[in-house]
């Protein structure tokens, strides 16, 4: 009988074996797109571009000499809530996908037993008390194996493998956009401080003026008519502080929610006014090709659409038979001490058959159903990759476009700072009136202002190109939060 078990056995496994490699429905193929050869705007970054290394575009952050901005984003990376829930999501997955690939595998559990029974005497009229007894202890191993014929486990394996992959690309992505909001904020940040600065040494340099203007008017030179106009531009000026104060609250709270810490001192050190990072200037766009191996959402979308690829065959596979092979073997005896022995041995094979071609309308039904989840999945692909195509291409111009910007407005900064110091000496030397003096310091202030606005722009359009690129984003951002920040 056990050899009988023992052939059976290896002979189904041979069977399995000899058509493993069947599996229906169709292989994943990667979509061919007709993508240009270059980005249509990259001539807009002639003036910027250049050969960048491999060196230059790790961590491009760090390319800002900012050890601050640094360390908000280790500290992003670790701590962001959002980045939490996506590992989370993505630890889930894995987490189920071990569980899939153990589909392959007979299903073994064990179980015993041990019963101590007395039946009554109406039950059993007759027999007496001790005959009335009965004892039963059993051991058993039971065995339950889908021989996977037509490759229904195993696409429903690949379907699993892939949505854990684009879990996982999903969580890559998320860092890549967490990492440039950081950096966005943080600019933006120092760009409000600068236009503060600005706002402030203008109010010094406008009280200056109207000191000048009052004690003129009290020695008899000029008029009423002038100190008003200069009370009424200092004024005007001071109004722009506490907008701006505002603002770069609100900043320093959205930079502690980014990087998990609540708003307040974690941000308290931020408060201090710093200079705008310099521009770094070396930007290498690469092709469109390029772009759809670095992008992690491009990534995302081609999973999806290969796990909805392998659950048509999952759908498929119920056209044809399902064999369960299922076996039993184990030991019961009615005294404890004969368990185990030769006389107590039980075992049971089984070949079991489910097939569903006389339901074949619904199994229809859910393979056209997972043949329009792969459609889906298709130009859900095909637009992922337009989007981050025009993303980069509308980063690009951006970028281009705000150097130029800048370049002209540091021009416009400098003289309208020089026309402000000609005016007031033109003036305390009674060259020329006070109007001239304050329409040169509104115009200063507007052009520095300005110039602080366009700096501001380009450095933040910088950050979006590279993240549009998905470029300067190390293979080593970590992809576990440690144990200290995580929730108890």
């Amino acid at each position: 009988m056990r050899n009988s078990l023992q052939k059976t056995t290896i002979a189904a496994a041979v069977f399995g074996a000899l058509l493993s490699a069947c599996a229906v429905g169709p292989n994943h193929v990667r979509p061919m797109l007709d993508l240009p050869e270059k980005f249509s705007e990259a001539g807009a970054l002639a003036p910027v571009t250049a050969a960048a290394t491999h060196d230059d575009e790790s961590q491009f952050w760090r390319r800002l000499g900012d050890a601050q901005l640094t360390a908000l984003i280790e500290q992003a990376l670790v701590a962001n809530h959002d980045l939490r829930i996506a590992l989370a999501n993505a630890e889930r997955a894995q987490a189920l996908q071990r569980g899939t690939r153990l589909d392959v595998f007979p299903t073994i559990t064990g179980e015993g037993s041990a019963s101590d029974a007395r039946a009554s005497a109406d039950q059993q009229p007759g027999l007496a008390r001790a005959d009335r007894d009965g004892r039963q202890t059993s051991v058993v191993a039971r065995a339950a194996w889908e021989l996977d014929l037509f490759g229904r486990v195993r696409r429903q394996v690949e379907a699993g493998r892939a949505g854990t992959d684009a879990a996982s690309a999903d969580f890559r992505a998320l860092q890549v956009v967490i990492v440039a909001e950081v950096a966005r904020s943080y600019i933006e940040l120092r760009g409000l401080q600068e236009q503060l600065r600005v706002a402030q040494e203008s109010a010094e340099s406008q009280a200056e003026t109207l000191r000048l203007v009052e004690m003129g008017f009290r020695a008899g030179r000029g008029s009423e008519f002038d100190t008003a106009r200069a009370r009424a531009l200092l004024a005007g000026t001071q109004s722009r502080a506490p907008a701006l104060e505002a603002r770069i609250a609100i900043t320093l709270h959205h930079l502690a929610v980014l990087t998990g810490q609540p708003p307040g001192i974690a941000t308290d050190g931020l408060k201090w006014r710093e200079p705008l990072p310099a521009q770094p200037g070396v930007v290498d766009p690469g092709t469109p090709g390029d772009l759809l191996r670095r992008r992690p959402d491009i990534a995302a979308a081609e999973y999806r659409l290969r796990a909805a690829t392998a659950r048509i065959g999952v759908a498929k596979a119920d056209f044809f038979p399902r064999f369960t092979l299922g076996g039993l073997i184990g030991s019961q005896a009615v005294d404890r001490d004969a368990l185990f022995g030769r006389d107590s041995e039980t075992r049971l094979v089984a070949l079991g058959v489910d097939w569903s071609f006389l339901d074949v309308g619904r199994v229809r039904a859910r393979v056209a159903a997972a043949d329009a989840d792969a459609a889906a999945e298709l130009a859900r692909y095909e637009q992922t990759v337009l989007r981050a195509l025009a993303d980069t291409e509308d980063a690009l111009v951006r970028y281009g476009n705000a150097r130029a910007e800048d370049e002209h407005l540091a021009r416009a900064a400098a003289d309208s700072a020089r026309a402000a110091q000609l005016a007031r000496i033109r003036y305390e030397n009674g060259a020329t009136d006070l109007f001239e003096v304050l329409d040169a310091e509104r115009s200063n202030l507007q052009a520095q202002d300005a110039l602080a606005q366009s700096r501001t722009r380009s450095l933040t359009g910088w950050v979006s190109l590279y993240q549009a690129l998905a470029g300067g984003w190390p293979d080593n951002l970590p992809r576990r939060v440690p144990v200290a920040v995580r929730s108890p």
